[in-house]
């Protein structure tokens, strides 16, 4: 499965990016909030990406943030809600707003988004509320500096060893301001010190 590229953005438009990876070009489908966040083509991009698989169909679907990458797949996981549907969710309320409101049980601020009726918007709510807890926790410091390449690397070598996403972005940022050298692996050794 494909989980992630990193290329150049050949085309940008308010639900599709296609990306250029290895003289490849990935079409991806994308909310608009990733949309708005992206450079100008010809630059490089990297997206997070959720590859749905259907007996006569293959998709790619494109996110900027792991927010919205999760928020995307808990969507598809409620019943009646499609790949195609969760993207209109995504694209009219921002991952942490749609977070905000599913732990709140805001059915009127859900339907308000087009596509969503009450019974889904109360669905929503009644399937994902308990699983809002974990998900937004990369959200709570939206001040926080996003990270470089090699910071990324490191973040996810650390999440592929259990760490929970807040530690470890903390590990790398307390690692960073300890004055690490920006490699990856003088890096990781230092962001590991302060998992401990």
């Amino acid at each position: 499965m494909i989980a992630h590229v990193r290329g150049t953005l050949l085309e940008k438009h308010p639900n599709q990016a296609i990306v250029e990876t290895g003289g490849v070009g990935y079409d991806l489908t994308i909310p608009v909030s990733t949309y708005t966040g992206l450079p100008n083509v010809g630059s490089e991009v990297r997206l997070r990406v959720h590859t749905h698989v259907r007996e006569d169909a293959l998709a790619l679907f494109g996110f900027l943030t792991q927010d919205e990458k999760v928020m995307f797949e808990k969507l598809i996981g409620v019943t009646g809600i499609g790949p195609k549907l969760a993207i209109t969710i995504l694209s009219g309320l921002a991952a942490l707003d749609l977070i905000n409101a599913l732990r709140n049980g805001s059915i009127e601020q859900l339907v308000r988004i087009p596509g969503v009726g009450k019974k889904t918007a109360e669905r929503m709510v009644l399937e994902l509320r308990d699983k809002m807890v974990a998900v937004g926790a990369a959200s709570a410091t939206p001040s926080a500096p996003a990270l470089n390449t090699i910071e990324e690397d490191v973040l996810s070598a650390l999440l592929n060893l259990g760490s929970a996403r807040p530690n470890a972005e903390a590990a790398v940022r307390k690692a960073k301001a300890a004055g690490a050298p920006q490699q990856f692996e003088p890096l990781f050794r230092r962001s590991l010190e302060f998992l401990r």
